[in-house]
């Protein structure tokens, strides 16, 4: 599920899987999660409301493994809120300078069996999705307010942040496409993410999706491309955190507005990243040419512009 119209679909070929061009990261324009913060609210007290919210649903509300689906609670099922498959995470956001710990909940339906890791925060995934509002704690929508199939997504770059930590649960499939025939996969992860407003579309709703309002996605996770690259500068996105803080989607070292891990230029200079590789061994974090900053990567150094193009 992406904001700020920045979904990703990349159309390339699945066993010669590459990330082309530069994506235009609007979610650093936007906000953290890629929902522009309104001055004024208190998103700290709905965060307690959302929370609150979920952990009613979570009561009147159990999982269907027959047909796969979250339906209202019937005699003899086990609630979701005692079903020891729900998971809960924090996940810390800062909004308008404040602090804030968001719950997101995740059900694992089955897990994936890839032989890849698990995706990182800012992987490029392929996945099938369906989406449902749900309705104070109540009830579902009726019908699903987005859904697809075989979509591109960089977690962290455009989509909420309720996929960019939620889909890090679970692993992909395994590619099973025949020459000349439609993607396919089997033994695919299959998550469902129950996320508060705040790490989805907040005060703001977007489309059928009110204010405030907490949500439903059914993901199966196909497959995904490890370490993904995004800006073809040779570092992969999630080594791009320069500050180590576990968020790369906030290091920007030339204040360009385009964060690293989509800036094929990290420090302005002029000189491609992937170009700033002294020795030649396809690494540019390993270069250290400034004997007065002798632990900063010429990389990320805009005085040193020597390129081995």
């Amino acid at each position: 599920m992406v904001n700020c119209a920045s979904k990703l679909r990349l159309m390339i070929k699945f066993k010669h899987l590459f990330l082309v061009g530069i994506i235009s990261l609007l979610v650093y324009a936007c906000g953290s999660d890629g929902v522009a913060a309104v001055d004024n609210f208190d998103h700290a007290a709905q965060a307690v409301r959302d929370n609150d919210t979920l952990v009613k649903f979570f009561k009147s509300h159990y999982y269907d493994a027959v047909e796969g689906i979250v339906k209202p609670l019937e005699t003899g099922e086990t609630a979701l809120f005692d079903d020891p498959k729900l998971s809960s995470q924090i996940v810390p956001e800062t909004i308008n300078d404040v602090d804030i710990d968001y719950t997101l909940y995740t059900y694992v339906t089955q897990e994936g069996t890839s032989t890849k890791d698990f995706p990182t925060v800012v992987d490029s995934v392929l996945v099938n999705y369906s989406g449902r509002r749900i309705i104070n704690g109540e009830s579902l929508s009726d019908t699903d307010f987005d859904n697809n199939i075989n979509s591109w997504f960089v977690l962290g770059a455009g989509v909420i942040r309720g996929w960019t930590y939620g889909i890090t649960n679970v692993k992909a499939g395994i590619n099973a496409t025949l020459p000349n025939e439609p993607l396919a996969f089997t033994g695919t992860g299959k998550i469902i993410l129950f996320i508060p407003s705040g790490l989805a579309y907040r005060n703001l709703g977007r489309g059928t999706i009110l204010a405030n309002e907490s949500l439903l996605f059914y993901v199966e996770l196909n497959d995904l491309v490890e370490n993904t690259d995004s800006d073809l500068d040779g570092i992969p996105n999630i080594l791009e955190d320069i500050d180590g803080d576990g968020l790369p989607w906030n290091d920007d070292t030339d204040e360009n507005g385009v964060v690293n891990f989509a800036d094929p230029d990290d420090d302005g200079d002029g000189i491609l990243t992937r170009n700033e590789d002294a020795n030649n061994d396809g690494d540019p974090t390993n270069d250290f040419s400034d004997p007065e900053n002798p632990t900063l990567p010429d990389y990320l150094n805009p005085k040193i512009r020597v390129s081995n193009e």
